[in-house]
């Protein structure tokens, strides 16, 4: 059964969520020697559970300790056995069992080994929650006051693995009168860890309960890191409401955290319930960080909030556009099934979507990279594809077959980006991530080792496992590149009828049918099954703002089609069983093909 135990206020120095998750307040709860660390409230919590676990499962080690101690309450055994384990930083097993005759009856020659195991399975126990801690960092006068403290909060990081790994080593050492032969430097402190920070920005009354909630100005992460979610799709459209109500974003703050992002060129304050954090804090290999100047004084262009009660909403996800400011805010409900990372990347871009409608921008939900050949040419291509449509996998198909003719492939963007008309009548793609969240399913099993020193996997034992990555320098998304291919994704039609894995449109007409149709076969990231169709394969803007959507789509496509820009599409044959990986690899193929060619003509 999942148990939480909230946060009852600021002070609170660590709380449990769901039995899976500790957040740690590492100010609060700071332990600067195994003594301190024993002693700790959490350390009894955590044994006290594990107690508790073991005795329901009637272990042989709790057998064996309830044998040694009949007379005791279970109540009293987690307090008796850490009284030992203290006692086991500073003595022998031998040097204990003969100063302490209390302790002599669990320390005896063979009884040892069973002390032994309980360290370790404790400590294993311990090592399978999720862990983060934080720290508040003082603020320094006019400026952000975690510049000048990266070092102290990386340094506490580091200190809190140490301290636990050298406990359980000491422990273990002592009790078995040996040292080990193998030592295995195990993360043992927090997975992820974030830096805190108050900052006073430009907050609208309307959502005056977030004005005192931290910002997180740095994070600490030991990858490969692996988190699990309780749910591992996404479901529903993101629904516009005319209003947003007092009672819809009610929240706790002293159970909130607030990452400020830059999403492309906008800054987004996402934030988010405590029990949300593993998910929250993997916004890190995905979106790079707001600086200080981004956030003091300022009003986001974007304000995303996860974990709401959903009082008064209709649906799980919603958004709303506040007339006055421009401000858009985005709701999500605390519900088991929004707790999977899809819903904060998803509903952080539908914002940026709207935004970019609102500056006349076309959205594009696909991937674009910039590709620079050995023989000193150059293109630039984008895929437009709903989930699972095949857009990173030709991409990733690219990059291994085009290696002998490419000097370098730069991701712009992997997911969403924005196309706009320059002065000159070129069409310029900007992206909005520094990483991508891919499927392990379709990919390589290379890719996902060549990338794993950095990467957090998200659910990998299940269907529509993740990884989250960092790809590309927020420069580069930034910078705007002048469009030279402009694709989509169609992961559901077979090779044959005189069909290539390329086509190029004649005219903007049947382009824009076939982008407009959105067709995929759903691939299962969703709740979507079968072919299904939706709006310029975009759910993320483009269909709640679609009158104004078709009108820069237009634009956007006669520039395409006057400047030059070869629009077609690709049959990636994602959707179709076996062809998962020789689909997009026949695509990248005839596109490597296409790319010289294209590069000769620019030349």
């Amino acid at each position: 059964m999942h148990r939480e135990i909230p946060m009852k206020s600021a002070k609170m120095p660590y709380s449990i969520v769901n039995d899976s998750k500790v957040v740690i307040d590492y100010s609060a709860i700071f332990c600067g020697s195994p003594g301190k660390l024993l002693k700790s409230e959490l350390f009894l919590d955590v044994t006290t559970r594990f107690f508790k676990k073991i005795a329901e499962k009637k272990t042989p080690t709790y057998l064996f300790l309830k044998e040694k101690m009949p007379h005791m309450e279970e109540s009293e055994m987690p307090a008796y056995v850490i009284n030992l384990l203290r006692l086991l930083v500073a003595y022998t097993a031998d040097e204990l069992a003969a100063a302490h005759p209390e302790f002599a009856g669990v320390l005896g020659t063979h009884d040892r080994e069973w002390l032994f195991s309980f360290r370790r399975d404790l400590y294993n126990y311990w090592r399978r929650f999720e862990r983060f801690i934080y720290l508040e960092m003082p603020k320094k006068a006019g400026q952000g006051g975690t510049d000048i403290h990266h070092a102290h909060f990386v340094h506490a990081c580091e200190n809190l693995r140490n301290l636990i790994l050298d406990t359980n080593r000491i422990v273990g050492e002592n009790l078995s009168g040996r040292e080990p032969k193998v030592y295995r430097q195990l993360p043992a402190g927090g997975n992820m860890g974030m830096a805190l920070e108050k900052i006073d920005w430009k907050c609208p009354k309307f959502l005056s309960q977030l004005k005192d909630i931290p910002f997180i100005r740095l994070t600490f992460i030991e990858p490969p890191l692996i988190l699990y979610s309780r749910s591992n799709t996404r479901k529903g459209m993101f629904k516009e409401v005319p209003e947003l109500t007092e009672e819809m974003a009610a929240i706790n703050p002293h159970e909130w955290f607030c990452f400020p992002l830059k999403v492309g060129e906008l800054t987004a304050f996402v934030y988010f319930d405590h029990s949300y954090i593993s998910m929250g804090l993997a916004m890190c290999n995905l979106f790079e960080i707001a600086n200080f100047d981004d956030i003091a004084g300022k009003l986001p262009d974007a304000i995303v909030m996860v974990g709401v009660s959903g009082k008064g909403m209709k649906e799980m996800t919603e958004f709303y556009e506040d007339k006055h400011s421009g401000l858009l805010v985005g709701l999500v409900k605390k519900t088991e099934q929004t707790e999977y990372f899809g819903y904060f990347k998803k509903m952080t871009l539908t914002l940026h979507n709207v935004a970019m409608i609102k500056r006349g921008r076309l959205p594009v939900h696909g991937a674009m990279v910039n590709i620079k050949l050995r023989d000193g040419g150059s293109a630039n291509v984008a895929i437009m594809g709903d989930s699972g449509a095949g857009k990173s996998e030709t991409l990733e198909a690219l990059r291994t077959i085009a290696e002998e003719n490419f000097s370098e492939m730069k991701i712009i963007f992997d997911d969403m980006g924005s196309l706009a008309v320059d002065k000159d009548g070129r069409v310029i793609g900007y992206g909005t991530e520094i990483g991508a969240f891919v499927r392990l399913d379709d990919l390589s099993p290379k890719y996902a080792y060549e990338e794993i020193d950095r990467s957090i996997f998200i659910n990998p034992d299940k269907k529509n496992a993740r990884l989250v990555v960092p790809i590309s320098p927020y420069k580069d998304i930034v910078h705007g590149y002048p469009v030279d291919m402009f694709l989509y994704a169609n992961n559901y039609e077979p090779l044959d009828d005189g069909r290539g894995a390329i086509e190029f449109f004649p005219n903007v007409e049947d382009a824009l049918e076939v982008f407009r149709g959105g067709a995929r076969l759903a691939k299962g990231t969703t709740d979507e099954k079968g072919l299904v169709h939706t709006y310029f394969a975009n759910p993320f803007g483009a269909n709640q703002r679609k009158a104004d959507h078709e009108k820069i789509a237009v634009h956007l496509f006669n520039a395409m089609f006057k400047s030059g820009v070869k629009v077609g599409q690709i049959r990636t044959r994602l959707g179709i069983e076996g062809f998962e990986q020789e689909g997009p690899k026949a695509v990248a193929v005839e596109l490597n093909k296409v790319i010289l060619e294209l590069s000769k003509g620019k030349a």
